[in-house]
């Protein structure tokens, strides 16, 4: 941004005085709700600032001296440093009031409320913009009713998180889904930080599967969008050389990070789950039961690549575990086979005449360098060889 005009005087009283009582109203909120309306306040406060630059022609030095006049005016507010409202400046430009009014109408539908389109449009702003043209005045779009931003995602994760997204991805579906998930597995900012660096957007629903071809298209993409590829099992601090059982032991005493990794929403159940069959025992390596899919999730772990014979052993599982322990109110259960490796074309060609619901996946026990890190490190002779001389230079 440049600086193409000075603020008029009177013009830049007005959006002072506008901002601070934004401030100071919002300080009176219920504390139950303090953080979505915190964000409702960065919201409305980047939006006036926005339409304020475009409208007077201010550049970007007007919020440096917004930032010290509210801190003047409002010495017990925090957050309101120039660098946070440049935040919220770029929070209202990428959460336009119609990508928050699009996603709040979703949110009342699936809530079982009244429909966003059969509200009155007047409902849709504060009280003291009723009878305003919307139109020809775009800064009042960010006077939206509270109750209904508060059920878009945004105003229900901290602004922390927020400043992460706004960081580090580019798009509205991106930062939508991230916002969810946080929603979802109650993330911290750290949990948020690990799981962009494993880009999870791009990786969830990327397994292998035959979900459509064995589930009502509604619980296939539930399922779908449940499952992801690669896995991240770094914090047991294993090697490449693990055996399946040391993986195995790993991840059942560690079950809370297990649990983390693989998402919101699943149960454990047991390790080496037993089942009668035929008057002989079989034991399944991991049963969770799964709360939102309703169903159960067998897990097969092979420390080395996948075979297509893995899956013919799931199945005879899936088909046990729904006749002997499945529920009638229960969906079909699943299975997912983790693998060291995956050849896709090999695990799809597997699935595709397979009758149960199941998905291939590939985990780690290392977590990948990044690549401008592994040009800086030596290699392996390199360290051998520095080694070797740091011995002969002792002896």
């Amino acid at each position: 941004m440049s600086e193409s005009a000075p603020p008029d005087r009177n013009q830049y009283r007005e959006l002072l005085q506008t901002l601070k009582q934004k401030v100071t109203a919002s300080q009176h909120r219920a504390a139950m709700s303090v953080n979505s309306h915190l964000i409702y306040l960065y919201w409305q406060i980047g939006g006036h600032i926005l339409y304020e630059q475009e409208r007077q022609g201010w550049g970007s030095k007007i919020i440096e001296q917004l930032a010290a006049d509210l801190s003047a005016e409002l010495p017990e507010m925090k957050g309101l440093s120039s660098r946070n409202m440049i935040y919220m400046r770029q929070f209202a430009n990428e959460w336009q009031p119609r990508l928050i009014t699009q996603q709040a109408a979703a949110q009342l539908g699936e809530g079982g409320k009244v429909e966003f389109t059969q509200q009155p449009v007047a409902q849709l702003y504060d009280t003291e913009n009723e009878g305003v043209d919307i139109g020809q005045q775009p800064a009042a779009q960010f006077e939206m009713a509270f109750d209904l931003f508060k059920q878009h995602p945004v105003a229900k994760i901290p602004w922390s998180h927020h400043t992460v997204l706004m960081d580090k991805l580019e798009t509205a579906d991106e930062r939508l889904f991230y916002c969810r998930k946080i929603i979802e597995g109650g993330w911290s900012r750290k949990v948020l930080l690990n799981q962009l660096e494993r880009n999870l957007h791009k990786a969830q629903g990327a397994l292998t599967h035959n979900f459509p071809a064995t589930l009502p298209q509604a619980q296939s993409e539930l399922a779908r969008d449940t499952f992801k590829d690669p896995y991240f099992f770094d914090f047991l601090q294993l090697g490449e050389a693990a055996k399946e059982k040391d993986v195995e032991d790993k991840l059942t005493a560690q079950i809370t990070q297990f649990l983390l990794e693989l998402g919101a929403g699943f149960a454990y159940m047991g390790r080496q789950y037993k089942m009668e069959v035929g008057g002989q025992e079989y034991f399944l390596d991991l049963l969770f039961y799964h709360t939102k899919l309703r169903c159960y999730v067998v897990i097969e772990l092979k420390i080395g690549e996948f075979k297509p014979e893995y899956a013919g052993k799931v199945q005879f599982y899936l088909s046990a575990l729904d006749d002997l322990v499945k529920s009638p109110d229960d969906q079909p259960s699943i299975g997912l086979i983790l693998c060291k490796e995956a050849n896709r074309i090999v695990a799809e060609y597997t699935l595709r005449d397979t009758s149960k619901p199941m998905g291939v996946a590939e985990y780690n026990l290392v977590d990948a360098l990044p690549d401008q890190l592994k040009d800086q490190l030596p290699t392996k002779r390199q360290l051998e060889k520095s080694l070797s001389k740091k011995n002969k230079d002792q002896s």
